[in-house]
């Protein structure tokens, strides 16, 4: 029987230095898109997706992400006494349930398989599911209901792919496929950030993982791959064999908010998704092309 997955973990330690000066005392993660920022838009995609507890892995100067998931009563009262209830709950009607959110430290910058890592007591033994908030995607349904629609059929691990340019494979961590029926792929082996010549496929991951606890077995070897890092990919790779592991197509379109470009992207293409702007924001853009 397939255990259901209830937690979810939301690396936001980075610096954010590709954002700078914009990020010296803002997390990326609170960059807007549109209205939102970043990890509220991680965070609602988890709550669709039947995700009761969300773990934050926070580092230094990362107190606006917890300010933000957490009622603001000076704020909401002088919006009830005015009488704006349409912006009182824009504020309000999203905040976790208390206990529901909770935050631990990574207190070395060691990668992304570090701070999961990190999140080990949070989870315990159940299966659980990782969002980076850098990668949003505009889907509906979201990407992680999408993915745990499939989790129910198959299992294991499963992890958001797209394929991706050959010459683009030494910046992801890219599968080495089995089987491949154009939507879900089953991988025999993960390879992080491999030179085009020698990636395995064009076949990569991107920010939507559901993993199941035996990788932190691996992670507690502390083994660090490329870049010096303590890499998610090889953890999840070492598992393979003793864990069933597919890459799943997901229907949406996915957006890389750790570039400028990606990031102004994503801003025009949410407002163009929003009935109220769409119209003025196509205009917009007919005007400066």
């Amino acid at each position: 029987m397939v255990k259901p997955v209830r937690k979810a973990v939301f690396p936001v330690a980075g610096l954010g230095t590709r954002f700078l000066p914009a990020t010296k005392a803002m997390p990326k993660e609170m960059l807007p898109i549109v209205d939102r920022p970043l990890i509220q838009y991680a965070v609602d995609e988890a709550r669709e997706a039947g995700i009761e507890e969300f773990i934050f892995v926070t580092g230094r100067a990362k107190s606006a992400i917890e300010d933000h998931f957490d009622h603001s009563a000076e704020l909401e009262r002088s919006l009830q006494q005015s009488g704006k209830e349409e912006a009182l709950a824009a504020i309000s009607e999203w905040v976790p349930e208390p206990g529901q959110i909770s935050y631990t430290r990574q207190q070395k910058p060691l990668g992304l398989g570090h701070a999961v890592w990190c999140a080990r007591y949070h989870i315990h033994d159940e299966p659980f599911a990782v969002l980076l908030a850098d990668d949003l995607i505009l889907a509906k349904p979201g990407c992680l209901k999408q993915m745990l629609e499939i989790y129910d059929d198959v299992g294991g691990n499963v992890v958001a792919v797209e394929d991706v340019p050959k010459e683009h494979t030494d910046r992801y961590g890219i599968l080495d496929v089995v089987e491949d029926d154009g939507r879900l792929a089953r991988a025999k082996g993960l390879v992080e950030k491999p030179e085009p010549d020698a990636a395995p496929s064009t076949l990569s991951i991107i920010g939507r993982y559901i993993l199941q606890p035996e990788v932190f077995l691996e992670l507690d070897r502390q083994e660090k791959g490329a870049g010096g890092e303590i890499q998610l990919t090889d953890a999840m790779a070492r598992t393979i064999g003793e864990v069933p592991f597919h890459g799943f197509r997901f229907d949406g379109k996915r957006y890389d908010c750790g570039s400028k470009l990606g990031f102004i992207e994503a801003n025009i293409a949410f407002a163009l998704d929003r009935a109220e702007m769409k119209d003025e924001m196509a205009e917009i853009l007919s005007r400066l092309a």
